[in-house]
């Protein structure tokens, strides 16, 4: 944590900030180790203090390493705001008005508070090692509960019943739970990217798509497949090879170095050369890490390139309103030589059937 917190403090001088309070906790279990519900950190060139309230102190004292730990009130941005002097950031995308209020009314006279949100965050998007770690048992969780899937069948079986189940699989296999609300969706249901499981039955002869991703300490995976339920019509074949091999593609320009946008646009232009571009509405993909949606994002929109380190998701889809839809996910890290491909399952049509 020590070292973190020394890459971030080279930012703020960068940046010429003479400290940031971090407020975020995310970007506090980042930097400190905390994973309790109250805590603020700040971050200088020379200094380094966490404070929390009674309630957490003898967890931080466990927790917290290379930052001085102090008790406060419930209320924690007056007690930082006591230690501040100089040019102080804050991180603007997360503190409300009354936040910020409380900051500056209970700060020094002559401190600046200069809105510096994403500093945390720019440091969260290249993972190291411990996280790597943490990362791909999390993939390798994911990889079984799909086999328990595949074994356990899905025709009859309500999608509730389904997303339930793997939930379930997940905590078994030593997961804190799930990284994220999984998504069960078979038939027209399937065509609703972030579709919620429902009581309804799954029919033979249709597509299921299935999203899932679970946490091992804190840290995320997700990975998404879509199954068949016996035999199902050309079309619907058809678009699953379309996707595949759009999602293939996009995974040979994973790189370091390469442009977020470009690397959407190897699997966007596959998608929209076959006639399918309007029903592919969303991005290629999304970083994980703490969080199961962060930095960096792979999209026309996307500004910046690849780094080695980073994890990416990798997800084109296909969704035919009324019909169904198809999503083929990996989790992967970006290497200086290519992908570093986490999730393992097969993305072959598997039919699933009882």
């Amino acid at each position: 944590m020590t070292a973190r917190a020394d890459r971030l403090a080279e930012l703020l001088a960068e940046r010429e900030l003479d400290a940031l309070v971090v407020s975020d906790l995310v970007n506090v279990r980042y930097l400190t180790g905390y994973t309790g519900s109250n805590g603020v950190a700040i971050v200088g060139r020379d200094l380094r203090v966490f404070i929390t309230d009674f309630r957490y102190v003898e967890q931080a004292e466990r927790q917290v390493q290379g930052f001085e730990l102090r008790q406060g009130r419930l209320d924690l941005l007056g007690d930082a705001a006591k230690l501040l002097g100089g040019r102080v950031g804050f991180e603007d995308q997360h503190l409300t008005v009354r936040q910020h209020e409380r900051l500056s009314d209970s700060a020094p006279g002559g401190v600046e508070l200069v809105a510096s949100g994403g500093l945390v965050e720019r440091l969260r998007a290249v993972k190291d090692e411990d996280e790597l770690r943490r990362i791909r048992e999390a993939a390798e969780i994911a990889d079984d509960v799909y086999e328990h899937i595949v074994s356990r069948g899905l025709v009859g079986r309500s999608e509730r019943e389904v997303a339930v189940d793997l939930e379930h699989q997940m905590r078994l296999r030593g997961a804190e739970g799930p990284s994220f609300d999984s998504i069960v969706a078979s038939g027209p249901h399937g065509a609703l990217p972030h579709a919620e499981p429902r009581p309804e039955p799954i029919a033979r002869g249709t597509l299921v798509t299935i999203d899932i991703g679970c946490r091992v300490d804190g840290y995320c995976s997700d990975c998404t497949r879509t199954f068949a339920t016996g035999e199902i019509p050309d079309e619907m074949r058809a678009v699953y090879d379309l996707v595949r091999s759009a999602q293939e593609e996009a995974l040979a320009a994973v790189r370091a170095g390469a442009e977020c946008k470009a690397v959407d646009a190897v699997a966007r232009g596959r998608i929209e050369a076959a006639g399918h571009g309007e029903r592919f509405g969303h991005g290629l993909g999304h970083g994980v890490g703490l969080e199961v949606h962060e930095g960096p994002r792979l999209a026309a929109s996307a500004e910046g390139r690849l780094e080695a380190g980073n994890v990416v998701t990798v997800e084109p889809g296909v969704y035919l309103p009324g019909e169904f839809g198809v999503r083929i996910e990996d989790l992967v890290v970006v290497t200086e030589d290519g992908p570093e491909i986490l999730s393992r399952f097969p993305k072959s049509l598997i039919a699933v059937g009882e």
